[in-house]
């Protein structure tokens, strides 16, 4: 394959997630949801090797923010931040990442669950989670104290529309 030069989407996500508003805000809050990935035919070949991964890193575009903001309020802070410290689609390249489940691979189509995108979010990319690559255990999450259940439980509003 030629190299490219350019993003583009290799698949699309299918979730039950209609709208930005009331969704998870991160892949704990999501832990039930169950998704497919489409992979774009002309990219299956590409999926050669997968099914022995747990978890799958998902790459996406966030298509839905109109805007960008190189400050915003996260939702688990009352604090303008600066965006590069937050997960914020308003990035200026509104490009996401999350950690996904992979229960199953039929053909060009990945079953996930602990999916929280919105349907038809558009894929750039797909990496396999690699424990002994991936797995920091002397970390720090900076400005973030919330625990993993008010993570969880905490929903998403317009501020980042």
């Amino acid at each position: 394959m030629d190299t490219i030069n350019t993003i583009a989407p290799i698949g699309i996500i299918h979730t039950p997630i209609d709208s930005p508003k009331n969704a998870p805000i991160q892949p704990k809050g999501a832990a039930q949801i169950r998704g497919k990935i489409e992979v774009y035919p002309q990219f299956s070949e590409g999926l050669k090797d997968l099914e022995g991964f747990s978890h799958l890193y998902l790459l996406y575009q966030f298509h839905l923010a109109q805007r960008t903001e190189l400050t915003v309020t996260p939702f688990m802070d009352t604090v303008p931040r600066g965006v590069f410290s937050t997960r914020s689609p308003l990035r200026p390249n509104h490009i996401g990442i999350s950690i996904v489940q992979l229960t199953s691979i039929d053909d060009n189509i990945l079953h996930v669950t602990g999916i929280d995108t919105v349907d038809q979010t558009p894929l750039l990319d797909l990496k396999p989670y690699i424990h002994n690559f991936d797995s920091v255990e002397q970390s720090t999450s900076g400005w973030m104290k919330a625990d993993e259940e008010t993570v969880a439980a905490r929903r998403s509003d317009n501020r980042f529309l």
